[in-house]
């Protein structure tokens, strides 16, 4: 009763297309020709099972790299008619799917009905990647980015519209559709990225890579956002994959089914992986230190993540300043919390919040110090309702002191005067402009060191506004959504802007630009910080490899959210290192989501 309400269905659906080959419904585009049609007497050779459906292999392929000779079959009651080995053929309804409109398409076989196996224990062999099939390319994802993954304006093209051919040895998106439903091996596989909750973590494999880092890990370079690594998703025979693994780990070999689900390519191994050979967490504290003076000042950048006084982390980033990064004389911090956290109560102040920080820092060290923001309107900055997250500067005053102080409030507007100065020390750029709607506002404040000159230097404490919305890079949208890139070139021409008047009165002033970005260096906003500002990139100044150049860990990409930027002449002899604390860390032992920096500048 069962089939033949199936079967209505299939006529229902459209006419049917007799003894089509698993290539010829693939085809060699995105979307299947035979779409929304009835096929029959589909051949196959079943490679793997799981509990929603099974996957073929072409007995007649093709032998065209743009077209897949795997096949997804969805239908749970299906799965118990086959077992692996069989060859088979069956009717179906050709459909695409998928789950959101941002995501790519998924070519299924739906609707399975008349299996009928020809014979069994058929043996078959994985295809290796970059040996049974070409090399994944290395840098472009698709056409439609036009060389730049990191284009604006994004959204120009949607491959589900468009519908390009594959061009599997050039664009890696094109490269893992060609896959698509074939039983693949990655040889030394390793992980270049934690897992999320589901176990499911980005690989490299054996081949050709852009962007290895120290650490095992695939960098974003310029253009650059590694397509060659791939998630392994959940096995195909129910197992768990390791959820405590971390970048740089080794699985050894891989073997599964490629797949495409939640926005992304993945290959669904056929049980669980494992780490044969686990990469070291443990990174030295830096190798420099402050000289006390104006000839070598320390300087620290760091996101803390949601820092509050009842934070359950607080100790262990008190453990990183003093350990790691050896009491720097200034740090920039940014996501400090109000008192009271994420409880929505009003409360603004986050005296209580950098006095437990500074007090533990002292307890563990003897080092003392000083801190300085400005509280912000209730609720207007964005992150955790009711958390308040600010900007802040942490200090040394044995060795660097606030000059003139005169603090601003949450709505005035800091400006630069005479000489130059400022007209609120520390004080808020702009802090009205819409731009900064639901976003921190940056915090600009004038130092001079205590010890050797009394030559005054400006620091500019940001964070801008949040990437999150952003659309996958495997996804529908091409180049893909940057979500809030438009406000953040906005944000980045307002605090340059800002900058760009203290250097317009004094060529040769001491700047440092320092926070969370929230934007990678080679996009747009940074871009055009640089342009305007007239700083530089203190990874240049310092020469820092392009390939150690990160500060957070996101899907496949180790990249660099947090900057910072220097005026010209303070790049003469700069120290600068970035401190890999949290993103070689399993998601229990990091600390923060994002890594620490730290410089050292001669500003006499």
């Amino acid at each position: 009763m069962k089939a033949s309400i199936a079967a209505s269905l299939l006529s229902a659906a459209a006419a049917c297309v007799s003894a089509e080959t698993i290539a010829q419904i693939n085809g060699n585009q995105y979307l299947s020709p035979y779409n929304g049609k009835n096929v029959t007497d589909v051949t196959g050779l079943v490679t793997a099972i799981s509990s929603s459906g099974f996957w073929l292999r072409s007995t007649t392929p093709d032998k065209k790299i743009t077209t897949s000779e795997g096949l997804y079959v969805y239908g749970s009651k299906a799965t118990s008619q086959v077992a692996v080995g069989d060859v088979v053929t069956l009717d179906g309804l050709v459909k695409e799917y998928r789950s959101s409109t941002d995501y790519l398409y998924l070519t299924e076989l739906t609707l399975p009905i008349n299996i009928v196996v020809k014979s069994s224990n058929v043996s078959f062999e994985p295809l290796v990647i970059g040996v049974d099939t070409p090399t994944p390319p290395g840098k472009a994802y698709s056409k439609l980015d036009g060389g730049d993954i990191f284009a604006v304006p994004n959204e120009a093209y949607r491959i589900a519209v468009e519908n390009p051919t594959l061009q599997p040895k050039t664009y890696g998106l094109d490269f893992w559709e060609s896959l698509v439903g074939e039983i693949v091996t990655i040889k030394d596989a390793y992980a270049v990225s934690r897992p999320n909750t589901y176990g499911d973590v980005w690989v490299r494999g054996n081949w050709k890579v852009s962007g290895l880092n120290g650490h095992g890990g695939l960098t974003m370079l310029d253009r650059d956002a590694n397509p060659e690594a791939i998630i392994i998703g959940s096995p195909v025979d129910g197992s768990t994959n390791p959820d405590d693994s971390k970048l740089g780990d080794f699985l050894g070999d891989i073997t599964g089914v490629v797949y495409n689900a939640f926005g992304f390519y993945r290959i669904l191994p056929l049980t669980s992986v494992a780490v044969t050979k686990s990469s070291s967490a443990e990174y030295p504290a830096v190798s420099f230190i402050s000289k006390g003076t104006c000839k070598g000042v320390t300087v620290a950048d760091y996101n803390a993540e949601n820092l509050n006084p009842a934070s359950t982390h607080l100790p262990l980033v008190i453990d990183h300043i003093v350990n790691k990064l050896l009491t720097p004389d200034l740090i920039f911090l940014q996501e400090v919390q109000d008192n009271s956290g994420a409880t929505n109560n009003g409360v603004v102040s986050a005296n209580e919040t950098l006095s437990a920080l500074a007090n533990g820092i002292e307890e563990a060290s003897g080092v003392v110090y000083d801190f300085v923001d400005v509280d912000p309107v209730n609720n207007e900055d964005g992150g955790q309702p009711g958390g308040n997250i600010r900007v802040a500067y942490l200090y040394r005053p044995d060795v660097v002191k606030l000059v003139d102080v005169n603090p601003g409030n949450a709505t005035q507007a800091n400006e630069v005067l005479a000489g130059p100065t400022l007209k609120y020390n520390p004080g808020l750029i702009d802090p009205t402009n819409s731009c900064w709607d639901d976003s921190r506002k940056p915090l600009v404040a004038m130092w001079q060191p205590v010890k050797g000159s009394d030559t005054p230097f400006f620091t500019v404490n940001v964070h801008f506004g949040s990437k999150g919305g952003s659309s996958s890079l495997h996804g529908d949208p091409r180049p893909p959504v940057n979500k809030g890139v438009e406000k953040r070139t906005l944000q980045a021409q307002t605090a340059a802007a800002f900058i760009a008047q203290i250097i317009a009165k004094d060529r040769k002033a001491h700047v440092i630009a320092a926070g969370d970005f929230n934007e990678f260096v080679q996009v747009e906003p940074m871009q055009t910080f640089l342009d305007t500002s007239g700083l530089i990139d203190m990874d240049d100044a310092a020469k820092i490899a392009e390939v150690e150049r990160y500060t957070y860990l996101y899907d496949m990409n180790c990249e660099a959210l947090d900057h910072m930027f220097i005026s010209k002449n303070l790049r003469t002899g700069v120290k600068y290192e970035h401190m890999h604390l949290n993103t070689w860390q399993n998601y229990d032992d990091q600390v923060s989501d994002h890594d620490p920096s730290v410089a050292r500048f001669n500003l006499c």
